[in-house]
């Protein structure tokens, strides 16, 4: 699908974009089936390790990791897009219906940025005092301040798609409107990054729910946060971040690719096994900030 004039003027003037029914069931069940697959392969070793009693085989995706991750915390150790590297999910971040969406505000030169992830938020009530707020009640922050400064001049844009109804009551998020035109607000890292209190706009948020299917854009100065996820279900969600290719990605030591290309069609990375490569291969420089704080 591709976004109406409404929709992009939209976008440029509030700084975020709840956009319908971009996906179909068929673009997120292999995602899903993906994830589901790589659950049980951990909850199976560490069944045999002897540190998860229970399997729960019969219960869904929205449940089974909620269950697995009471008994034991180490199932979630790692995993992410870069930390599992599966197949379905390399796939869809070329997903054409995706890409349709994010050629109406960037163009058809498109390079998938290196941060992305999955998000598994957990229902309040099941986690326990130990586990950092953070995770469960994400502050409010605006995407810019995980990349590097060099990326500044770069148009990052952040699409961000539920695989569960993502609501009030299993954890959407909020966002401010009008006030990515400020542009980069102080942060600080207090166990995560985050704008400065005193610095905080005082503008009303925005609810930003969203059903499975759909998206939010938001741009990279446009401060938003996480709240709790107060349903008996785990809010599942992809966290994804597109560029121009040829402009800084913000985080110059992870791996770009192209996605999509009108005039230089061959550049588009269509071998998995070499974006796992690249990853796996990647050699960070330890002394240079991924961050701004």
């Amino acid at each position: 699908m591709r976004l109406s004039i409404e929709q992009i003027i939209s976008y440029q003037t509030e700084g975020y974009l709840i956009v319908p029914d971009v996906f179909t069931s068929e673009d997120l069940q292999p995602v899903i089936d993906e994830l589901s697959a790589e659950i049980d392969a951990r909850a199976r070793v560490l069944h045999a390790q002897g540190k998860l009693p229970d399997l729960y085989k019969d219960e869904p995706f929205e449940r089974r990791y909620m269950l697995l991750h009471a008994q034991c915390r180490e199932i979630g150790r790692g995993f992410d897009i870069n930390g599992y590297l599966g197949e379905a999910m390399f796939r869809f971040l070329a997903n054409a219906n995706l890409l349709d969406v994010v050629e109406c505000l960037l163009g058809s030169e498109l390079s998938c940025n290196p941060i992305q992830h999955i998000r598994a938020k957990l229902p309040a009530k099941r986690v326990g005092s130990e586990e950092p707020d953070y995770f469960q009640n994400v502050p409010w922050h605006q995407d810019c301040a995980v990349t590097s400064p060099d990326s500044e001049a770069s148009e990052i844009i952040t699409f961000w798609l539920p695989l569960v109804d993502a609501t009030a009551e299993t954890g959407c998020m909020e966002v401010m409107p009008h006030v990515f035109k400020q542009g980069y607000i102080n942060h600080r890292s207090e166990g995560g990054t985050t704008i400065v209190p005193e610095k905080l706009p005082q503008v009303s948020p925005v609810l930003a729910e969203c059903l499975k299917g759909s998206l939010v854009i938001m741009n990279k100065y446009t401060p938003h946060r996480g709240i709790s996820n107060r349903s008996d279900i785990v809010r599942w969600s992809v966290d994804l971040r597109y560029h121009k290719t040829g402009a800084a990605s913000g985080r110059d030591v992870h791996p770009s690719f192209v996605v999509r290309s009108r005039l230089q069609p061959e550049t588009v990375l269509t071998d998995s096994e070499t974006w796992r490569r690249m990853w796996r291969e990647l050699k960070e420089d330890k002394g240079k900030s991924l961050h701004r704080v």
